[in-house]
């Protein structure tokens, strides 16, 4: 059931901690986004309250639970009384989630918390993401876990833990996700994405840098073309123009806006590895062009800028690499 790779070490440390009922009631998941955290919470949820409902002692000894169980197909449903799921929610009218977890979500815990588990004697809250709490729901959960409910376990997934209240963090054991190695990257891509073709697996390895999921929320971009022409631009520096605005046409078009939104995210990754190969004013001049290109890429879309302006500065920055005698690499 659980699916998640490259995490042994962290499922291990958490098995082991269950087992020998040393569980503490919050766990902090952290790592970027797309590691597995958010399944992990889920399939601990599920392998821990299918322990407790056999009422046996101690820890699951996996975190594998068949999909017939009673306990699967109740989460699955959404309708397991022993857990609680805090996440931003759908609005109704216009079908987006909501922008933060809000307040309202958060309390209405303690009229659950007044009540004993239904199916055994456990309760889990999973959290995902914790950051996205407004702070007064931040504030609210802060209380639950200074004075935590009776058998309730509390897993707080977060890709940014730095925004979480420093109160929230130490009342947590913090369980880090690391990202994934490039070969584990390949074959996980290979599952999901049978028909693409090697140097497109190769592109989205790179832009995932060890997270699945920000890998796969490029798939069928193309992202390979983009970093084909990122690369001539980077090493010519296009003084003709013509690969940058052959770029900024193509990206600039309705049918175009994933790429494009593709592309905003790119650059500035690209720029910032080919920072990690230069020393001295090489490196000063990589590090100057990736704060033009994050700044850049961060504002485009909140401020409306022209797609195609955008894709051409961007690209400017790129151009920036070019080896000269004033930049070489060291």
């Amino acid at each position: 059931m659980t699916g998640i790779v490259g995490q042994d070490a962290q499922i291990a440390a958490f098995l082991s901690a269950a087992g020998n009922e040393r569980l503490h009631h919050a766990w902090l998941l952290t790592g970027a986004e797309g590691v597995g955290k958010g399944r992990f919470a889920r399939a601990a949820a599920a392998a821990l309250l299918a322990h407790a409902a056999r009422g046996l002692p101690g820890g699951p000894a996996s975190l594998d639970v068949p999909n017939e169980h009673p306990t699967t197909r109740l989460i699955e449903a959404g309708s397991h009384p022993d857990l609680i799921l805090l996440e931003r929610m759908q609005n109704e009218k216009t079908g987006d989630l909501t922008r933060s977890i809000s307040v309202d979500q958060v309390r209405q815990l303690s009229g659950k918390f007044a009540l004993a588990p239904s199916q055994a004697n456990r309760r889990i809250v999973i959290v995902d993401a914790a950051e996205d709490m407004e702070r007064s729901a931040a504030n609210a959960l802060l209380k639950s876990l200074e004075e935590p409910p009776a058998h309730t376990l509390f897993l707080l997934v977060s890709h940014m833990p730095g925004r979480l209240l420093p109160t929230i963090r130490s009342r947590c054991t913090i369980l880090r996700f690391s990202g994934l190695a490039d070969e584990a990257m390949t074959s996980l891509l290979r599952t999901h994405l049978p028909d693409a073709e090697p140097q497109e697996l190769a592109a989205l390895v790179k832009i995932g840098e060890g997270s699945l999921g920000r890998a796969l929320g490029f798939a069928g971009l193309d992202i390979a073309d983009i970093d084909a022409n990122l690369a001539s631009i980077a090493q010519t520096g296009d003084p003709s123009l013509a690969t940058r605005s052959a770029l900024a046409t193509k990206l600039s078009a309705k049918s175009a806006q994933r790429r494009y939104e593709a592309f905003l995210k790119r650059v500035p990754n690209y720029i910032a590895h080919e920072a990690r190969n230069r020393h001295g004013q090489s490196l000063a001049n990589a590090l100057q062009s990736w704060e033009a290109a994050h700044s850049l890429s961060q504002s485009a879309i909140q401020l409306s800028l022209t797609p195609q302006s955008v894709v051409f500065a961007l690209a400017g920055h790129v151009a920036a690499l070019a080896l000269s005698p004033g930049n070489a690499k060291a």
